[in-house]
């Protein structure tokens, strides 16, 4: 095995707890004086994604099938439950579209198809 290369930095951990690990903070600010955070990382804009639509619907997303960036934030593909039933293979599921902007902040989303937890999509 070939040794350390001790010319090369390790980048620090970061703290326990540090939400802040995937975010910068532009020299902008916001008009009410706050700083402006940009999401850089695609863990934080799912997680943002995820966390304000929970909010806005009452409901917990099942899941992020597609993200992707855009060039003024992210959007989003989460998966929710509308109606659980039993088995859950009949539960009705939803797709939601969601954009955040370059703060991470939720600018729209739409339903964009409900279909149950057991369909399979199939070629056309």
């Amino acid at each position: 095995m070939a040794a350390a290369d001790p010319k090369r930095r390790r980048r620090a951990l970061p703290e326990q707890g540090d939400d802040d690990q995937d975010v910068r903070t532009d020299r902008t600010r916001r008009p009410d004086g706050r700083a402006r955070r940009r999401a850089t990382g695609a863990a934080t804009a799912m997680r943002l994604a995820v966390g304000q639509l929970a909010e806005l619907l009452g409901r917990s997303p099942e899941s992020v099938s597609a993200l992707r960036p855009t060039e003024d934030g992210w959007e989003a593909q989460v998966e929710v439950v509308e109606l659980a039933r039993i088995p859950d293979t009949t539960s009705v599921m939803a797709s939601y579209r969601v954009t955040l902007d370059g703060d991470g902040e939720l600018v729209s989303y739409e339903r964009t198809r409900r279909y149950s937890r057991g369909m399979i999509d199939r070629p056309t």
